[in-house]
């Protein structure tokens, strides 16, 4: 059954009726408003002939020349809008004036010539509007017979008079001759107008001579324009007018105002723009409830703003753009009501200090000032202004209290620039009197304070504050009922249960869902209702009886819901009564008083349960074109079809489980990603992650793609994708409807669109709207809407769908609040999750897409944490200590095995290779551990005698006594562990971890079982127990093991090692650097290889170990150690260089030369690295440990280095610019903090970027060298 009968009106503005009208219009015979604006209509269609009860009809915006027939047809129409057409005086037949029920007429923007034939005889006109059109004059008879007129628009026409008639017209209200050349006419029909309450007489070429003098004589008159006309001055009459309320008068030559105009006591909009005004009077200041001010283009002055205008408290907007302003009086700071200040295009020098007070500005206007200086703002707005920042309070105390330190009594003050000309000023107006008595009153007031502590301390005063005893009195049930904090507005409205009578909900997936007043009494009984009864007392109160109804088929879900949110009415209305459970057969008589009729049970279930059955869900292959229209990206559907394809522009083409993206040889990359992009959110909202991502380019094809566009790849070859997409391609406009339902009547009324922008903000809950985007028609239903509307909204949908020609992959679907689709989200503008989960966009790029960003982050609750910040510094470990660890886990060791990968396979590393690791290499450390297990103490005792009695027999007693059994029995086994130590260096790639994954893992799971333990460990990164087993004899060497690395001409190079301790003994490591001698530090131990140039293959040179003049002796002797191991050779000598005794022929050649280098490591003490990120969807700040490394430093974070002297915020390639912003405030917290932790070493902050590090930076990591490139 079509519902067009019962559609009562529906608004098609914006659709493309130039080529064919929907001819099922005719089955809206009931059908009473109808807007067809912008529809590109060149004649009335002969359907709008049919529909006998139409009352209102718009036609504006189209190409209409003519309106013969159709209209004059429509006995019941009341409007007719026909603006902005081709309409001439002989397309409009006399006959369209008959209809009787005629009463508004709007024939503006057309080139009508003359008043139309006829129009006299339209007798009920109340609005007539002939405005834009090029009318020469007005026949007499017309205003003879219209004199029941309201509403009369003549502007912008060629009129040179009005016939005396005009004076019949006592009931016109609104009169507008704007732009009409008049100069002769005298007006002198005003004084018989009384009624009228708005003249326009713009343009009409007044000046005073024929400036009608009577005007005072009409007593509502509220709306008077005046401008563009020649006026030297306002004549009196205007003075005489006390009813006016706005009052144009710009555009003009005034020089002046009087002080009369104070009788303008209920003036509200004053416009004096483009005038000669050189001041304006004091009795300005005297029109309380003046709100609009406008005087731009004048000549104004400081003196020419009168000092009092602060007394304008109603005033919210002021402006005054384009004068001679200097400076503004103090007391436009004044106006508490002001919300816009123009001041641009002027000579301002400064501004009051008080313009920061000014609460209420939303917009500031300065622009071209050049000589403007802002004064500084006080100390309270400036800090409370800058501590806000993405919702998150950057303070010092603040951060120090959300992390739990102890926050310091003085903070330091940044130092504030001072003003000369106000400590001049403070200087002549002498101390202030009233000083001492403000101090005596703020002492008094802490006095005052202390004493009510101490009295609550000793039990005098009530925590409440009050002076009442507490009742002991126990308090009823319904005494301390309390409201939780909870948000209802989800579950229900704002006059739910505020007006007597009886509503109810009935319980779908989860929630309560109001239904309508015709289906009260008749339930199912697979359902779950909550029923409200709502009376008055005799006192007048609202009082409240709540049920819930359980049916017999209901499942476990609907029960629950059902006594729960019956609960969350009660708690929302703040009700006392208690909630009464009905089952099914079994109400109550109060319960079956409710209805006037008897209760009616249906079989079965209307709603849905709450607990989903899975099942497979039936996707629909379908192509779409991504392309760019406005700030956002779309997708639009296209035909499933090879010639849809174009190279110019990427593709997505969706088969339910598989989304192939393809990219044409010239499509653009930002459309690629967003491509890209697209297809993941389609992936992670709609198919659960489950569906497969296949990036198509063209020319290498898939042949799964191709089968998806049903075509063999031979096909695809023969016919190559053509440019076919018009390169001004744009999409048409989306059209929102929304749904109302009335009682027999339907009505699609279109959605009024903010700026043009479509806004999911417009969709709200408690309807249904239908989104029209020609290739796809959506049906959105809101949580709170009616069944009833939903199933109309159904149907309605189905009907407009079939009312125009879409193209064949056009479908309805249907979206449910909360699941929207990807497709249906890119219609909205700023309609993105990610927004509400990371920070990932920035400020001016979220306010471009429409989104009102300070209400977001307000509603957030955004969490931080940036406690790390505030930690103390993790301290060195004692050498004694790491001396102790070393030997308690060595001695643990029972056996350590090394394996290397050589030619995809493991096999074992030699022995005096252990220790010795290469970048470019992967190895395998199997170790087992033998833990002795401790023996209880009270065994032990019970024991003792028995061992001594055994340690003193001979070795051959034979048999062994009962008490040596047993004691050999009770001694407990050693616990064994098994560990394997996967290390792979940074050069080398993952396939060292595959290999073992697949091959020696396995073998060691088979040998060891379930205690064996595999660590995959990374260079720089090892764990402290697999470093004690090399006792500190830890080398890094650059390159593969048996790859001879050799320079540029083939000599073998020279090697540079660098002794460092990270943290602890245990951390110690000897790493291959670059030879420089940059990297000398007189704190620190190097080793020197300079190979010789020999004829055989015999390794010889000589070895330095350069002992820095401030390194510790530990380090000293160990290099020497490793020194000797690791060059253990005839053909090698040893030299152990002290710092300063270098020769230049071997050393210094070797390290490039002499160059100044460090000569401490001060910053060793100090180092620390803080990682920034999002990734847990919010802000964090966590250290790294002190022995961190190069590869720490994420591309997708922001690490925050300090090294005593300098704070560095280093930025990964791949960091959000909001994480940089927020990175930014945390390191500037953290400096604020080691300001007063460390006075003696003040910080600086300086940016850095990746593969931009300056020495200062790298010197803080050990081994600094390229980064790792990822593959």
């Amino acid at each position: 059954m079509s519902v067009l009968p019962f559609v009562r009106g529906v608004d098609f503005t914006k659709n493309d009726f130039s080529q064919t009208f929907p001819s099922s219009m005719r089955q809206m015979s009931r059908v009473q408003w109808l807007t067809l604006d912008h529809t590109q209509l060149q004649e009335v269609p002969e359907e709008l002939g049919q529909l006998q009860k139409l009352e209102h009809l718009s036609l504006n915006h189209n190409q209409l020349e003519k309106i013969f027939g159709e209209l004059t047809e429509l006995t019941c129409l009341r409007s007719l809008d026909l603006r902005h057409n081709q309409l001439r005086n002989s397309g409009i037949p006399p006959e369209l004036f008959h209809l009787e029920e005629l009463t508004t007429l709007d024939l503006s923007h057309n080139k009508l010539k003359e008043v139309p034939d006829g129009l006299d005889r339209a007798k009920n006109l109340i609005v007539l509007n002939l405005s834009h059109n090029q009318i020469e004059c007005i026949p007499t008879p017309l205003f003879i017979h219209l004199t029941d007129l309201l509403f009369l628009d003549l502007s912008h026409n060629r009129l040179e008079t009005l016939p005396p008639q005009t004076r019949r017209l006592t009931n016109l209200k609104t009169l507008d001759l704007s732009h009409n050349p008049l100069e002769l006419f005298q007006l002198r029909q005003l004084p018989s107008l009384q009624s009228l309450e708005v003249l326009k007489m713009s343009g009409t070429q007044r000046t005073l001579l024929n400036f009608p003098t009577s005007l005072d004589s009409l007593a509502n008159l509220c709306e008077l324009d005046l401008s563009h006309n020649a006026l030297p001055k306002l004549p009196d009459c205007v003075y005489n007018v006390p009813t006016l309320v706005r009052l144009n008068l710009s555009d003009n030559e005034i020089n002046e105002l009087s002080a009369s105009m104070e009788s303008w006591q209920r003036l509200e909009s004053l416009n004096l723009c483009r005038n000669q005004l050189t001041a304006l009077p004091a009795a300005l200041c005297k029109l309380s409830k003046l709100r609009r001010l406008f005087v731009n283009d004048n000549k104004l002055n400081f003196e020419g703003i009168p000092s009092g205008i602060g007394k304008l408290g109603a005033l919210e907007v002021f402006s005054a753009a384009n004068n001679l302003l200097e400076m503004v009086p103090e007391g436009v700071c004044r106006c508490g009501a002001l919300k816009q200040l123009n001041l641009s295009c002027n000579r301002l020098i400064t501004l009051p200090d008080a313009i920061h007070l000014l609460e209420g500005l939303d917009q500031l206007d300065l622009r071209n000032n050049p000589d403007l200086v802002m004064p500084p703002k006080p100390s309270e707005a400036s800090k409370a202004t800058s501590l806000e920042f993405y919702n998150i309070d950057f303070s010092l105390q603040t951060q120090l209290r959300l992390a739990g330190a102890a926050v310091p009594p003085s903070m330091p003050a940044a130092a504030t620039p001072k003003d000369s000309t106000a400590r001049k000023i403070r200087l002549r107006r002498g101390p202030r009197c009233d000083g001492d008595q403000d101090a005596a009153k703020v002492l008094k007031g802490m006095k005052d304070i202390a004493k009510d502590k101490d009295n609550e301390a000793e039990g005098l005063l009530p925590d409440d504050g009050s002076g009442k005893p507490e009742s002991l009195k126990p308090k009823r049930w319904d005494e301390s009922l309390e409201k939780p904090q909870l948000d209802y507005s989800k579950f229900f409205e704002k006059e739910d249960g505020q007006q007597p009578g009886l509503t109810i909900w009935e319980i779908e997936n989860f929630l309560p869902n109001k239904i309508e007043e015709v289906v009260h009494g008749k339930f199912y009984e697979g359902d779950c209702y909550i029923v409200l009864k709502t009376r008055f007392d005799d006192l007048g109160n609202l009082t409240w009886e709540i049920f819930f109804w359980i049916g017999n088929e209901a499942t476990l879900d609907k029960r629950a819901c059902a006594a729960i949110h019956a609960v969350n009415l009660r708690n929302y209305l703040g009700a006392r009564c208690r909630t009464i459970r009905e089952e099914q057969g079994d109400e109550s008589d109060e319960f079956l008083a409710l209805f006037d009729t008897e209760v009616i049970y249906i079989e079965g279930g209307r709603t849905a349960t709450g607990f989903y059955n899975i099942e497979e869900m039936i996707h629909i292959t379908r192509l779409y074109l991504v392309h760019a229209y406005g700030a956002t990206v779309h997708l639009e559907p296209v035909a499933v079809a090879l010639e849809s394809l174009d190279p110019r522009h990427a593709f997505v083409l969706d088969l339910g489980t598989r989304i192939h993206i393809w990219l044409g040889k010239r499509s653009k990359n930002t459309l690629n990603s967003k491509a890209r992009l697209m297809a993941e959110k389609i992936n992670k909202t709609e198919r659960k992650n489950k569906c497969e991502i296949n990036v198509e380019r063209q020319g290498e094809e898939t042949e799964e793609f191709w089968q998806g566009l049903d075509v063999t790849a031979e096909e695809a070859a023969a016919q190559p994708p053509q440019e076919h997409v018009p390169d001004d391609y744009q999409p048409v406009q989306p059209r929102l409807y929304q749904v109302q339902l009335g009682m027999g009547y339907l009505e699609l009324p279109q959605v009024e669109l903010p700026e043009q922008k479509l806004c999911h903000t417009l969709l709200n809950s408690k309807h249904v709207y239908i989104l029209d985007c020609y290739t796809d028609l959506f049906v959105w239903f809101g949580k709170k809407s009616t069944r009833l509307v939903r199933a109309a909204a159904v149907k309605l949908s189905r009907e407009l769908f079939n009312m125009m020609d879409r193209p064949e992959c056009a479908l309805v679907m249907r979206v449910p609040e909360g699941n929207e689709m990807q497709i249906f989200r890119t219609k909205f503008l700023g309609w993105d999750e990610v927004m509400a989960v990371d920070f990932t966009r920035t400020a001016k790029s979220v306010a471009k897409t429409g989104a009102n960003l300070t209400q977001w982050a307000r509603q957030q609750e955004t969490r931080t944490d940036l406690a790390a910040l505030f930690m103390p510094r993790q301290s060195a470990m004692p050498l004694a200590e790491a001396e102790q660890l070393e030997e308690e886990w060595n001695y643990d060791l029972e056996m350590m095995e090394a394996f290397v990968l050589e030619n995809k396979k493991f096999v074992r590393l030699p022995e005096e290779e252990l220790g010795h690791f290469y970048t470019g290499e992967c190895y395998v450390f199997l170790c087992r551990y033998c833990i002795p297990v401790e023996e209880p103490e009270a065994a032990g005792e019970d024991v003792e005698p028995a061992a001594a009695a055994a340690a003193s027999a001979p070795d051959d007693s034979n048999p062994k006594s009962p008490q040596q059994s047993q004691l050999m029995q009770s001694q407990p086994e050693d616990e064994i562990q098994c560990v394997v130590y996967f290390w792979q260096g940074r050069n080398a790639g993952n396939m060292g971890w595959l290999t073992f994954t697949f091959t020696l893992q396995k073998k060691f799971k088979a040998m060891f079982g379930e205690e064996l333990e595999v660590m995959r460990i990374f260079q720089q990164q090892e764990n402290l127990k697999f470093m004690s087993h090399f006792k500190r004899k830890f080398i890094i060497h650059t390159g593969k093991r048996k790859d001879k690395a050799l320079t540029a001409d083939g000599k073998a190079p020279v090697e540079f090692f660098h002794l460092r301790s990270n943290g602890g003994a245990l951390t110690t490591r000897l790493i291959q650097i670059n030879p420089d001698a940059v990297h000398l530090n007189s704190a620190f131990c190097y080793i020197l290889h300079v190979p010789f140039e020999t004829e055989d293959e015999s390794q010889s040179g000589i070895v330095y170990v350069w002992l820095g003049s401030k390194a510790c002796n530990e380090e000293a002797k160990l290099v020497q150690d490793i020194a000797e191991q690791m060059f253990n050779s005839p053909w090698v000598s040893l030299q152990i260089l002290n710092e300063g005794d270098e020769p230049e022929n071997f050393f210094w050649v070797a390290l490039g030369g002499r160059k100044p280098y460090d000569t401490d490591a001060e910053y060793m003490n100090y180092t620390r690295l803080f990682r920034c990120s999002n990734e847990r969807g919010y802000y964090t700040v966590a250290e790294k440990c002190a022995d961190f490394c190069q590869d720490d430093l994420a591309d997708d974070d922001i690490m925050i280095l300090d090294n005593g002297e300098h704070v560095f915020l280093w930025m990964g390639p791949r960091c959000s610019e909001v994480e940089v912003k927020l990175a930014y405030k945390s390191a500037q917290v953290y400096i604020q903090h080691m300001r007063i932790k460390q006075p003696e070493r003040p910080r600086k902050l300086f940016l850095t970027m990746k593969n931009k590090e300056s020495r200062r930076f790298s010197k803080c990591f050990h081994g600094w060298s390229a980064f790792k490139v990822y593959i």
